[in-house]
């Protein structure tokens, strides 16, 4: 599908300003010009005097007394994490901490497969026979209202830490500490759970008078965490991932070194955590053994560090195989009934894996851009789950509660949502589904690119691309710039990977060349010859091979040029 090109609109005389004021090129002014950082200072060097007081947070005040009390009278504490990255890495900082202040606390991460996300009553029961007062959860908890009150019929005390948007009334809880919270007044909303365990870490260091390294000592596995989770890195996000990917360079975490060694990463940065560690970790939870990524984390052995990586590999083996597998029934499914036709794509199938339906659901959004709702029913039960993305502007959340009489349960957000339905209900939710795609004119909407600027290629040099890395960490809210550069004529073409991705040299008026790869876009090797003249959008980067470093566009649309 083709995307639309939206150009920024450029203030020449703001991005003077910030050039000036800043001491850095053109290039970066205008990016930063165009996206509208104010704290311009703060956004390329933060600081750890950057970080927001902790106890503006909600009831953080309640929490940090809470566990102060715990401590004094030698209770038993148990954190109740969920399976994904935020969650494992929220129990891995809360739980190290701890015990760096003498408390060995217990966990708890439900299996995705058995038990789904969040609390639950047989598992508060089973916290309950084991003889914990104190519950603290991380990364969850705050919908959870019968819940919180089992455990409290059942003598547990509850501190909730989280980060998701609560629902009209609070659980009563001992503490509820969510900035998403009507009566937050904290600075910033958008924290990852991850982050919210490390404010209150931040808090209880505060209260017991220990030096800030007590904490900040754990940033390297807040920013695997806050990157993971994909919230926006901007403000107090940014500060933790850029100070935390510092420290990533020099971490001491042997589960860490052990899964950047086994990524093949060699440069650490957004993109080695995004693509080279989150996967794998994650993998874990959607295969169902999310303890063994959180033993992994708290590993004080390199040699066994080691060892747990390659278990970590071969879930996320099996994890790609089913997703494959999955993918291709989905697309065939898709190719016979001509579905990409329709406004929708509301599709189940027999033994699908539950937790990876999601991944397939995004990819399919990403390739038709339509809402995608897949569904699987593993061991041919007669209830199924199923995961659902959605293109922006189309709210998924909003869709399923106008389908809510033929679904069993669902939850989530406006571009990811969890679901179970009967089998007998699916094509009334694939009627209802798509009859409200429809009403939205799903099929007038179009994928969009911003542009940041048009760069003419005879003005690039290493320079200028290497000082992009101090936009890092890139990605939500911070976005890769795209350029766009045009007239090139085509000097070479190939397609690479068995047809898989695209591979060009391009040529300016001047006579200046340029390499560009267009990852899977190696179908356009057909489409353009040598000496057709193109516009290409694209990001720069530094292609290191062979000891050569050579300035390259990764493509992101291309077109022949009018």
């Amino acid at each position: 599908m083709k995307s639309k090109w939206i150009y920024y609109k450029i203030n020449e005389e703001k991005v003077k300003e910030i050039q000036e004021k800043y001491n850095i090129n053109n290039l970066l002014a205008t990016i930063l010009s165009n996206r509208g950082i104010e704290d311009i200072k703060t956004y390329l060097q933060p600081t750890r005097k950057d970080f927001h007081n902790p106890y503006e947070m909600p009831d953080m005040e309640k929490a940090v007394e809470r566990i102060l009390k715990a401590i004094e009278n030698k209770e038993k504490i148990i954190i109740f994490g969920d399976y994904d990255v935020d969650g494992i890495t929220s129990i891995t900082v809360l739980k190290s901490f701890l015990v760096s202040i003498g408390i060995d606390a217990g966990w708890y991460i439900p299996n995705r497969l058995d038990e789904g996300y969040g609390l639950n009553k047989e598992a508060i029961k089973e916290i309950a026979k084991q003889g914990y007062n104190l519950m603290i959860t991380v990364d969850c908890g705050i919908t959870c209202i019968e819940e919180i009150e089992y455990a409290k019929e059942l003598g547990i005390e509850t501190i909730i830490t989280d980060h998701h948007e609560p629902r009209e009334n609070l659980p009563k809880a001992i503490a509820v500490v969510d900035c998403k919270r009507k009566d937050n007044k904290y600075p910033f909303r958008e924290l990852a759970g991850v982050g919210v365990a490390f404010k209150l870490c931040q808090a209880l260091s505060q209260r017991l008078n220990l030096e800030e390294k007590e904490y900040l000592k754990y940033l390297d596995i807040v920013a695997l965490g806050t990157i993971s989770d994909i919230v926006p890195l901007k403000d107090e996000n940014r500060v933790i991932t850029k100070l935390g990917l510092m420290l990533l360079k020099q971490t001491k975490n042997c589960g860490l070194i052990a899964l950047l060694n086994i990524s093949g990463y060699k440069k650490i940065d957004s993109t080695a955590i995004s693509f080279g560690v989150a996967p794998r970790i994650n993998a874990c939870g959607r295969m169902g053994f999310a303890d063994e990524a959180l033993d992994l984390l708290m590993s004080n052995s390199m040699r066994e560090a080691t060892e747990k990586a390659r278990n970590i590999v071969k879930y996320n083996n099996d994890r790609q195989e089913y997703e494959k597998r999955i993918y291709d029934e989905a697309i065939k499914q898709i190719e016979t009934n001509k579905l990409e036709k329709e406004n929708s794509i509301v599709l189940w199938g027999n033994e699908w894996h539950h937790g990876v339906v999601g991944i397939v659901a995004s990819k399919i959004t990403d390739l038709y851009y339509k809402p995608c709702l897949l569904i699987c029913f593993e061991n041919n039960e007669e209830i199924g789950k199923g995961s659902g993305r959605s293109i922006p502007g189309f709210d998924l959340h909003e869709a399923l509660s106008k389908c809510k009489d033929c679904l069993e349960g669902y939850g989530g957000h406006s571009m990811a949502v969890g679901l179970s339905i009967k089998r007998d209900n699916l094509l009334e939710l694939k009627t209802e589904f798509e009859k409200i795609a429809k009403d939205f004119n799903i099929g007038e909407k179009n994928p969009t690119i911003n542009i940041d600027c048009i760069f003419n290629i005879d003005e690039i040099n290493k320079d200028m691309v290497e000082s992009l890395e101090l936009l890092e960490p890139i990605g939500e809210g911070n976005k890769t710039p795209i350029f766009a550069f045009k007239n090139l004529k085509v000097d070479s073409i190939r397609a690479l990977t068995g047809g898989k991705h695209l591979k060009l040299t391009l040529k300016s008026n001047k006579n200046t060349y340029v390499d560009a790869i267009g990852f899977n876009l190696g179908y356009l090797a057909d489409e353009f010859i040598i000496g057709d003249k193109l516009d290409v959008a694209g990001s720069l980067e530094i292609n290191s091979f062979n000891g050569n470093n050579k300035i390259q566009i990764n493509i992101k649309d291309v077109m022949k040029s009018i």
